[in-house]
């Protein structure tokens, strides 16, 4: 079991961070039809299956529609937590007490990934989303990947492990020791869109 150290903040007023805005899938998104049918061109265009089995092949479509909406999810999700700890930064440097809590100088200080953490502790309802990967999804794609720019072995088998290294390298930048927030001290919204 992992001892989690807290940064230690003076005081023991509960603290205000700004709402965390999440948005929802793209509105230029492709139709789910639309989807099923670029997908289905994947399934074609990478033999996935013997020309015989075209009920196969219709199911390997929708259930690869379906991992690509998982991806867009996953990077709206990420691109919201990722602004949302960039306006936790400026929060958090407009204060005389939370700005030491982001320097190096201080043990343990706070890390970017620190906020990730803060929105676990915190239990945040994401409907499946894991935030780690959704993040390291973000990392990895400055904007959601259109369904052609994926094959069926990264919709399937890749995407997970891609977010997941993307995620690990990033949270390890520049950081040794990192502390992680008390969740009971801070207390933010959590507001779809």
């Amino acid at each position: 079991m992992e001892e989690v150290r807290y940064v230690d903040i003076p005081g023991d007023l509960t603290l205000e961070l700004p709402p965390l805005l999440v948005r929802g899938v793209p509105d230029d998104t492709q139709s789910r039809e639309e989807l099923v049918s670029a997908a289905a061109e994947i399934v074609e265009s990478e033999d996935l299956l013997p020309d015989a089995h075209a009920d196969g092949a219709l199911d390997l479509a929708l259930h690869l529609a379906d991992q690509y909406i998982g991806l867009l999810l996953h990077w709206q999700w990420g691109d919201s937590v990722v602004e949302w700890i960039r306006q936790c930064e400026i929060t958090f440097g407009a204060s005389d007490t939370l700005r030491p809590l982001l320097h190096p100088q201080v043990w343990p200080h706070a890390g970017r990934c620190s906020f990730v953490d803060l929105l676990v502790r915190k239990q945040v309802e994401t409907h499946g989303v894991a935030l780690e990967k959704a993040v390291g999804t973000r990392l990895t794609f400055r904007q959601p990947p259109p369904i052609h720019c994926c094959s069926n072995q990264f919709l399937f088998y890749l995407k997970s492990s891609l977010a997941d290294s993307a995620y690990k390298t990033w949270a390890q930048m520049n950081v040794d020791t990192f502390g992680h927030f008390p969740p009971n001290r801070f207390h933010f919204q959590v507001l779809e869109m």
